[in-house]
């Protein structure tokens, strides 16, 4: 059942997409039917697969070093006071910032290449980590931190034994929603300029009324954003392997 539910789903989904084509008479360049996306799909597989690769890569990349950034920059603010005082207010404002405003000046700055990619999903990326693992860390149930304090516990070496450990459910939940948006900054930043890329290929084949192409492309982009989000939830889960899941699985 686990297999044959999302197929189901999947197969309802394109029944009521080509039942809409077939009910509106839409132009294929408007909205193609789901059997001619499958048919640009099979056609240009290497075009698709080429450019999947160069953003799967971005994406990698963004959610490798924005997860090391906001471990590092939340470990800093709960171990020092004075840091937290100046950057957190910071880190609140610059969410204020729309990152569609931040992608050409990213491009003008890295250039058209893969770098400009990367720091937008980094960008994208790091708030959502920063945020939940230094709320676990300023959680620390008060109990060992009191038995730290009565041994005579360095604040380094309770940040390191306690408040990391006791954080990791918190950072797992960061990791989960930094994988489901990655793909949104690498993709913004390959609209704004790149020569390579899915959101190349989607705003090229868009500009030639290639809808069809923007369609297997999308669909492209969802299964790896899927199956990325999968392989973080694999991974997490062993990271904290003492926290069971309390839900009935659907089973």
């Amino acid at each position: 059942m686990r297999v044959l539910r999302p197929l189901l789903t999947l197969a309802g989904l394109l029944a009521l997409w080509q039942t809409l084509v077939w009910a509106t008479g839409v132009p294929r360049y408007i909205l193609p039917a789901p059997l001619d996306v499958a048919r640009r799909l099979l056609r240009d597989a290497d075009l698709l697969a080429a450019h999947g690769l160069v953003t799967l890569g971005e994406i990698l990349l963004g959610l490798l070093l924005g997860t090391l950034l906001g471990v590092a920059a939340a470990a800093g603010l709960a171990a020092f006071r004075p840091l937290r005082r100046w950057l957190e207010p910071v880190l609140v404002a610059s969410q204020a910032i729309p990152v569609f405003a931040l992608a050409p000046l990213l491009v003008l700055w890295l250039g058209y290449g893969m770098a400009s990619k990367v720091a937008m999903a980094v960008l994208i990326i790091f708030f959502p980590v920063t945020a939940a693992f230094f709320e676990g860390l300023r959680r620390t149930d008060p109990a060992w931190l009191e038995l730290a304090r009565v041994m005579n516990a360095r604040p380094l070496a309770v940040l390191r034994e306690l408040r990391v450990p006791a954080a990791l459910p918190a950072l797992v939940g960061g990791l989960r929603v930094a994988a489901a948006v990655a793909p949104i900054g690498a993709v913004i930043g390959e609209w704004v300029g790149a020569s390579r890329g899915l959101g190349f290929l989607m705003l090229h084949a868009n500009a030639r009324l290639q809808v069809d192409l923007v369609f297997a492309a999308l669909f492209l982009l969802a299964v790896l954003a899927l199956a990325l989000y999968r392989a973080v939830d694999r991974i997490t889960a062993r990271i904290v392997y003492w926290q069971k899941e309390t839900l009935t699985p659907t089973g």
